[in-house]
């Protein structure tokens, strides 16, 4: 039987997770769903709301579920087809329907519902714990009642049931389809009973008298509505709607009658119905069972069928492998392999409610299950109780803990209808850093923190409230409606958040002429911004400007006006190796843009202004496919690797690669990539790194590969990263939108080089994820390691620090990264240190009160600070920022004098030499590092072109010798900051070139218009 509706009160909810593991829902990635506004008749949308809120559903009434073929359209007309008023659809699929909003539901933003239909991409379908709601414009018809009368039955109210395991009318009968409350008291009467009650919205119950141990119960307590008569209430759980027969004419019925004891029901009198003996082998009668006295004996419950025979029954479960099946209240089939809940045997005259589809045979009664099995030794588990031992890690049993109300107790959910258990559910919460979880309503599964508990401020209940057994482990328990088997990890903590006391600081420098949506740190020290068309608070601005960091004193003198031809909207950058360090841009937002290739030479000293300007030329050079959010990495070989996007704003994918310069000349050498064809759009500037193996590992959405150099097909396809704890369908990369850097690599580079990932979110609802995640793409069984941060994050910014460590700042708490997709933005920086162990990584750092959202940048300055610009969210009470901040890490707060050096020669080769002289005002050469900062240049969480390589070095006296790295593949070509570090304390850098121009980038591109620095 399919869970049944309630009214005005406490509904045993199920809330949707993405993480079901036996949910399959189809994900159609499109980028955008709406409303839809022509609808069947006069119905129109009422918004979107709550749903599955501790008190219960918000719509009751029937309801239906569509993997595949989920509508708008499809939901109303089942509605409307049953005289309902209001129809719901949730979590793509689901159709719910009621004339009232029940149990407190809220109306609330419209964007909260935004998963796709499963029907109609196009259309929205609510969402978790959301419901897109639709009226029918009709009045509403009277609340349901229980009629008083009912011909000659008069009502007696709500009555209990089952109490001390005895039914109060111990006589199941079946009611042909629509069920209501005429058809069970007709039923009843043809019977010859006197006394008739429905319970549970289906069950029809008779008698000759009522049981000495029922009684009357509050009216509110029947409140489930007739599953054929949305306009009565037919009982609840151990709830009667019950009616006597006050009229003369009743039928000469049975005397007496009473069900078998445990779980009580049965069927009274002499069976005229008996077991089916002719299944196909090896199916066989086991016998009569009591059902219901412990909970379910079996837990797969299959869909109601009113035609149902045992020959269907037993199909069914062996269609789906299972070796037991068992009939019970002529309409419901049941399949398992074991019988769980201390199962016991009754008399088989118990069995004797006669199957829907053949009257002849028996299928159990009211509490009572027909069984059959493949084997006569059919195994019984006992009554489950609370596992409190075996469970992997250190967790404790707490005890049955009380569900909050309105909001979860625990907060983070999964559904795992046929596998939850103390052990499945506990190893995720473990899994991804969670230090409390609990099991609810059998299958549901939460994970969170104590603080998560403590705030919702719930209460233990008795043990016996939690009574269900877990779907994957039915000898222990899994809480009940409501109700939590609540654990708490009481061994090591399974992170630390380090708390320095030198925590840095933000410092408001000057206000900006343009909010950029890429920043690049030049090989002149300058800083040069791009924006989008449109973006600036001034009229005038042309879109490009360059920063003298010299000259932030000076507002009018500090910036340089520059100017590009197109709109470079959303476009990627990289820094070239040629002798120039030239900033290549390519991309942009539409038309001829969307293939622009802009290059600029930065000039110029401190104080000093340049002369040159962006060059760009739409008719010579362009790419040979248009590209919205691309991204763009050196290769070892020189060549620039230009990947995915799409073709212009919001359109379709462009999943395919190009190399700069096209290695075919005029010819089209573009690359498709299925992968990216079927991530869109959730893959777009996905995250490139070169190998030290010299292939190309790529982060896209939420998997990972590794392609070869030469030809990119895929040499190691690696496991799909992990999101959240409870949707695997959250991703890194824009929309999602997370950062991502590589570890640093130190002298002599032999060890397997690792990538870092940190923050993302989900489609749909856009939930931040709260973690880390990382890998040795080249290593032994590479894996993800998970760390989790001290908040979620999505649009985060990652700078890689002279140090080797990483400034994690910039984005939100939820939401996506685009217009108008987050509005609660993370201010706290962070400081994650790869030499520290695993979950111990993390610092909290100061906060700053600059909003920091969709198009905020961070680099890494020549002097180790951290510059930090932008923020572009067309979102109400969070303007265009102009503002522009620089941040000190701790290793500039510290007290320290920064150390200096003097270099010579600053076109290195690979593995040649080169002296330095040092000054360490603090320490010894003995505790000096050095350190190469790869050119960056950074927009949207993606750092193109980070690397940090701690080279070799030797020094006499404050003379050091630096070992350039060794190839193309620990280091390619390109610019690089140079520091030494003295102790922690870094220098300003200088800027050297590593690996020389061997794509002979310097001589392009070959046009007259356009000024090259040469090879």
């Amino acid at each position: 039987m399919a869970r049944p509706a309630f009214v005005g009160v406490l509904a045993l909810s199920l809330v949707h997770s993405c993480f079901a593991s036996t949910n399959h829902i189809r994900f159609t990635h499109k980028r955008r769903q709406s409303v839809p506004t022509s609808l069947p008749g006069n119905w129109t949308s009422k918004g979107c709301y709550t749903d599955g809120q501790a008190a219960g559903r918000s719509l009751t009434g029937a309801s239906f579920t569509d993997t595949t073929g989920m509508t708008v359209e499809s939901c109303i007309k089942f509605c409307d087809g049953k005289n309902f008023i209001l129809a719901g659809v949730e979590y793509a699929q689901e159709c719910y329907c009621d004339n009232f909003f029940e149990n407190g539901a809220q109306n609330v933003p419209l964007t909260d519902c935004n998963m796709a239909c499963t029907g109609n991409a196009t259309e929205t379908c609510g969402a978790g714990n959301r419901l897109n709601v639709f009226t029918s414009g009709k009045p509403p018809p009277p609340p349901p009642t229980i009629p008083p009368t009912i011909g000659n039955w008069k009502s007696l109210g709500c009555y209990s049931d089952n109490v001390n395991g005895v039914r109060s009318l111990p006589n199941g009968i079946a009611v042909a389809s629509p069920f209501s409350l005429e058809g069970c008291t007709a039923a009843c009467l043809a019977a010859g009973y006197p006394f008739s009650g429905a319970e549970y919205a289906d069950e029809c119950y008779c008698g000759t008298a009522i049981n000495a141990a029922a009684g009357p119960t509050p009216t509110t307590d029947c409140n489930m509505l007739c599953a054929g008569n949305s306009q009565e209430l037919c009982g609840g759980p151990n709830r009667l709607s019950m009616y006597n027969y006050t009229g003369s004419d009743r039928p000469t019925g049975p005397v007496g009658g009473g069900g078998g004891g445990g779980g009580g029901g049965g069927g009274g009198g002499a069976s005229t119905v008996v077991p089916v003996t002719d299944l196909p082998k090896p199916w066989s009668y086991i016998g009569c069972f009591v059902d219901n006295a412990h909970g379910r004996i079996l837990a797969n419950e299959q869909p109601d069928n009113a035609k149902l025979t045992m020959e269907s029954c037993v199909n069914t479960c062996s269609a789906q492998n299972f070796t037991v099946a068992a009939a019970e209240y002529s309409t419901q089939c049941f399949c398992g392999n074991e019988l769980i809940a201390g199962a016991t045997t009754a008399p088989d005259s118990d069995c004797n409610m006669g199957c829907g589809g053949n009257t002849t045979e028996a299928c159990g009664a009211g509490n009572r299950m027909s069984v059959y099995s493949t084997s006569k030794n059919v195994t019984v588990l006992p009554v489950p109780i609370a596992q409190n031992s075996s469970i992997p890690g250190s967790w404790s049993y707490q005890g049955c803990l009380m569900e909050a109300v309105g909001k979860r107790a625990i907060p983070w959910q999964n559904i795992y209808p046929t596998n939850n258990s103390a052990t499945t559910c506990l190893s995720q919460c473990a899994a991804f850093g969670y230090t409390v979880g609990g099991m609810e309503y059998g299958e549901e599964c939460y994970c969170g923190d104590l603080s998560d508990v403590q705030a919702a401020g719930v209460t233990f209940a008795p043990e016996s409230d939690c009574n269900l057994p877990c779907p994957g482990d039915p000898i222990h328990l899994c809480g009940a409606g409501n109700r939590i088997q609540y654990y708490v990890w009481t061994g090591a903590p399974p992170y630390v958040w380090n708390n320095p006391s030198n925590i840095g600081y933000y410092d408001l420098i000057l206000s900006s002429v343009v909010v950029p949506l890429i920043a690049t740190v030049g090989i002149n020290g300058k800083v040069t911004f791009l924006e989008k068309d449109g973006t600036s608070e001034f009229d005038n601005s042309t879109g490009a400007y360059e920063l003298d960091l010299s000259l932030v004193h000076d507002f009018d003198k500090a910036w340089r006006t520059m100017h590009v031809k197109s709109d470079v909207f959303c476009s990627g950058s990289v820094i070239l190796p040629d002798k120039g360090g030239r900033i290549l841009n390519v991309g942009g937002w539409s038309l001829d843009s969307t293939k622009g290739v802009r290059l600029y030479t930065p000039d110029g000293s401190a104080g000093v202004n340049g002369t040159n300007d962006w060059q760009e030329n739409f008719q010579e050079l362009a790419l040979q496919r248009q590209r919205w959010y691309p991204t763009a990495a050196v290769l070892g070989n020189g060549s620039v690797l230009v990947i995915g996007g799409e073709t212009g704003s919001n359109a379709s994918p462009q999943p395919n690669l190009e190399i700069l310069p096209n290695p075919g000349g005029n010819a089209d050498t573009v690359i498709d990539l299925d992968w990216l064809a079927r991530t869109d759009p959730y893959n777009l500037y996905p995250f490139v790194f070169v190998l030290p193996s010299g292939r190309i590992f790529v982060i896209y959405y939420n998997e990972a590969r590794i392609l070869d150099p030469n030809t990119f097909d895929t040499v190691v396809q690696l496991p799909n990263l992990p999101a959240s704890v409870n949707n695997f369908l959250g991703g890194r990369t824009y929309p999602l939108e997370g950062a991502a850097v590589m570890f640093p690599q130190h002298a002599p580079y032999t060890d397997p080089v690792r990538i870092l990932t940190c923050g993302g979110s989900a489609p749909g609802a856009g939930i931040a994820l709260d973690n880390c995640v990382s890998i040795e793409p080249e290593g032994p069984n590479p894996t993800w390691q998970l760390e989790r941060m001290p908040s979620q994050r999505v649009m985060p910014c990652m700078v890689p620090l002279p140090d080797g460590t990483f400034m994690i700042m910039n984005g939100a708490h939820q939401g996506l990264a685009g217009f108008g997709l987050a509005t609660n933005p993370n201010l706290g920086a962070l400081l994650y240190d790869p030499s520290k162990p695993v979950n111990q990584r993390i610092s909290i750092l100061n906060t700053t009160i600059v909003a920091r959202l969709y198009h905020s940048e961070a680099i890494l300055l020549p002097d180790a600070r951290v510059l930090v610009s932008g923020s572009d969210p067309q979102t109400p009470n969070f303007p265009e920022e102009m503002r522009i901040e620089a941040y000190y890490p701790p290793y500039l707060t510290a007290g320290h004098t920064q150390p200096t050096f003097t270099i010579v020669t600053t076109d290195w080769a690979y593995g040649s030499s080169h002296p330095i002289t040092v000054n360490l005002p603090q320490g010894s050469t003995a505790t000096m590092k050095v350190s190469l900062v790869a050119a960056v240049s950074s927009t949207h969480g993606n750092a193109m072109g980070a690397r940090i390589i701690f080279p070799a070095f030797t020094c006499a006296a404050n003379v050091c010798t630096i070992t350039a790295p060794p190839n193309a593949f620990v280091s390619p070509p390109g610019w690089h900051q140079l520091f030494i570090l003295d102790g922690p304390t870094p220098s300003h850098s200088v800027w050297v070139r590593i690996g020389g121009d061997p794509a002979k980038l310097g001589a392009w591109p070959d046009f007259p218009d356009f000024v090259v620095p040469g090879v």
